[in-house]
């Protein structure tokens, strides 16, 4: 279980929006991800929505394509750190990597009412007939959690209001820049 979240929102703040940030001017979507040590919360990779190239390269699987071309050390030993609750594609392939754990800072609910992007619910409950997102969150493969949440259980929301506010502002900023420019790019379901 992560304790510092402190230190986790410093990555989202110094090192994932900033690598989304470009990202987004080249038409993909506003999702990324990081893998960290459960040791010591240091960096082993990051990625970022790279769908322009393939509409398979969601963040969390540019991310754990990152991961295995620097190394192949177990999973287990990582925490994976999503921007958005991962889809359903993302959840598969976070389940073949091995990872016994994911944490995502926004729910489906954002992606969908605040970012303008469905297609998350509308697959889960159209091929998989899960409704309103309510897969497992804790199974045989991997235990999820909501940063904010877990933020909010250990009574740190107060002092992390200002990171919180602030990763939040910065995707909204970020949304829109990606929503003026999608109908120029050519992926499946924008």
């Amino acid at each position: 279980m992560i304790s510092n979240f402190s230190k986790l929102l410093d990555i989202f703040i110094d090192e994932l929006i900033p690598l989304t940030n470009l990202s987004i001017k080249n038409g993909n979507k506003i999702f990324g991800a990081f893998i960290i040590k459960k040791s010591d919360l240091s960096i082993i990779c990051l990625g970022t929505n790279q769908e322009t190239k393939n509409p398979l390269f969601h963040g969390e699987i540019s991310t754990l394509f990152n991961l295995y071309e620097i190394q192949k050390n177990n999973t287990k030993d990582y925490y994976f750190i999503s921007s958005h609750q991962p889809c359903s594609l993302c959840l598969s392939a976070i389940t073949w990597s091995g990872f016994d754990n994911f944490y995502y800072f926004f729910p489906y609910e954002d992606t969908k009412d605040n970012f303008n992007i469905p297609h998350d619910l509308k697959i889960l409950e159209e091929v998989f007939k899960i409704k309103q997102g309510n897969y497992q969150k804790k199974n045989q493969y991997w235990q999820s959690f909501s940063i904010i949440s877990e933020i909010k259980k250990l009574g740190q929301d107060k002092q992390l209001s200002s990171k919180i506010t602030k990763i939040r502002d910065e995707y909204q900023k970020m949304s829109k820049i990606y929503q003026e420019s999608k109908i120029n790019n050519n992926i499946p379901l924008n």
